[in-house]
């Protein structure tokens, strides 16, 4: 992955490398202790047809003649979108959600711009999402519908960022709530850089330029060390983000939960496709 502009723009650490290369390849050793690298590869074969599918429905030329069928379909390829296709196009519609995704990818803008310009007009359909969440109330309906508001500024980030990125995985990268998520400092990129590391950005838009820098780096020492080496093409460094997820997830939930609840989760082939979108991919 290149990233379209200068990695030394943006400053992750004061000094030295970002990225934990020791704990970046004990979560490779725990991954591959639950799955075989063959499935990792195909995992990535399988991110590719979802770029090459997503390229295809969103290209200047098809875009604005996509159903509504169609953009629920590709919201359902977001793991943060899937469960609420239908309500998020209820509320944005049809014709502007189109016209907001081609001004993401085709306007002729710095990215970070284009990023918070979509964010911003999403959440405007939907209300203003970006108000703090309150740690505590005293109301429970007023916590939920905080905690609601909270949770779609996240979701629409989720989106721009698979909508760049599948559409152009050279030169763009994800930025999802499982791996950065600002409000709880949690997600698997923090798994894997050093602690000094700031990913944390004024808006949104420089915080995803800020998870480019740190995606790239990630990326440049995985390829050298050989810990997120699948497959051929650019999305190698998606599934191995994913797995540290996974893995982290289930090292958290043998901690805190039953052993009876464990047992629900999937198994981790099929949760890095639901985290990446590719499980039962419906465009």
């Amino acid at each position: 992955m290149t990233t379209p502009f200068d990695l030394q723009s943006l400053s992750l650490t004061a000094a030295g490398q970002p990225v934990d290369t020791d704990a970046a390849k004990e979560f490779m050793t725990s991954t591959l202790e639950k799955i075989e690298r063959v499935e990792l590869n195909a995992v990535e074969a399988e991110l590719q047809e979802k770029g090459r599918r997503l390229r295809a429905l969103v290209s200047p030329t098809v875009l604005p003649t996509l159903t509504e069928t169609q953009l629920q379909a590709i919201l359902r390829t977001v793991f943060a979108t899937r469960r609420r296709a239908g309500a998020i196009l209820d509320g944005v519609g049809t014709e502007p959600m189109k016209a907001a995704i081609h001004r993401l990818l085709y306007v002729d803008a710095p990215v970070d711009v284009r990023f918070q310009l979509f964010v911003d007009e999403m959440t405007g359909y939907v209300g203003d999402v970006r108000l703090l969440r309150p740690r505590k109330s005293s109301d429970s309906r007023a916590k939920q519908n905080a905690e609601q508001a909270a949770l779609e500024e996240n979701i629409f980030c989720d989106f721009a960022s698979e909508l760049l990125h599948f559409t152009s995985p050279n030169d763009y990268w994800l930025w999802t709530r499982w791996i950065w998520d600002p409000k709880s400092g949690t997600g698997s990129m923090p798994l894997v850089t050093m602690e000094e590391v700031d990913l944390h950005g004024y808006s949104v838009g420089e915080t995803y330029l800020k998870l480019g820098v740190a995606t790239a780096f990630v990326k440049a020492t995985g390829d050298a060390a050989g810990f997120a080496d699948f497959g051929t093409g650019p999305f190698g460094i998606d599934v191995f983000l994913a797995c540290v997820y996974a893995v982290y997830m289930y090292t958290t939930l043998r901690l805190r939960m039953t052993q009876e609840f464990n047992k629900v989760v999937p198994q981790l082939p099929q949760l890095i496709r639901r985290l990446l979108g590719v499980w039962k991919l419906e465009i």
